[in-house]
């Protein structure tokens, strides 16, 4: 079964209309739907879009769409992101990617945010894949490191594959946190955000409007 099923991200263009301002997630799933857009674009659509990482950003930009600020957008219509955790009442784990502190700024700037997933990522509860992302200022990681093994998440600093630390598009590392099921995913992601340093978390509660699925036979559309 597909991250990027082009099956969900045509199905997600539904909510897509003309003369909107988009916001464009990271990740493979956000890519796959980046793409359809681009070939909407190409056809005549008059869009414009927010990209959460240069990476995306790159990708809007060789499928021609146009792409704007933040700052200067203004309130976004719609964004379309992916998840690496999804449970019953549509809360969600973001952020394997790297993009999660940009994407949960965008999403918040959004009237409506839309997640596209692979019926892989539907969990029973928040943490059970294991992985909790937090993002963190590089002079508090091991203060951040310290308060999170405190709340009972053990962090290990995000690797690139040659070793070196990770760094996000805003110049931080990553503390991936090894988490069980969450029994209240707010009550977490409040406690972390109180620690000093800690710029934001993977957890992104009460947020989603819209979650896209692929069943592999099927697309399935789940709204709160």
């Amino acid at each position: 079964m597909s991250d990027a099923p082009i099956e969900s991200a045509r199905r997600a263009l539904a909510f897509v209309e003309a003369g909107q301002t988009l916001g464009l997630g990271t990740g493979r799933a956000a890519t796959a739907f980046v793409r359809e857009l681009g070939a909407r674009v190409a056809e005549g659509l008059h869009v414009r879009g927010v990209a959460t990482s240069e990476a995306t950003a790159a990708v809007a930009r060789e499928v021609g769409i146009p792409l704007l600020e933040l700052a200067e957008a203004g309130p976004l219509h719609v964004t379309f992101d992916g998840a690496d955790e999804v449970d019953p009442q549509l809360e969600l784990i973001k952020g394997y990617g790297g993009a999660l502190v940009r994407e949960k700024i965008t999403a918040a700037s959004s009237r409506k945010l839309v997640i596209l997933v692979g019926a892989e990522k539907l969990v029973a509860k928040l943490g059970e894949r294991g992985k909790l992302p937090v993002e963190v200022v590089p002079f508090a990681a091991d203060f951040c490191s310290e308060r999170l093994r405190a709340l009972g998440c053990e962090p290990s600093l995000r690797l690139e594959a040659s070793g070196a630390p990770f760094r996000t598009d805003n110049g931080n590392p990553i503390l991936d946190c090894a988490v069980g099921p969450i029994a209240d995913p707010a009550a977490l992601d409040a406690a972390i955000l109180a620690i000093p340093g800690s710029v934001g978390t993977g957890l992104f509660v009460g947020m989603a409007d819209a979650v896209v699925i692929d069943f592999g036979d099927r697309v399935e559309v789940r709204e709160r």
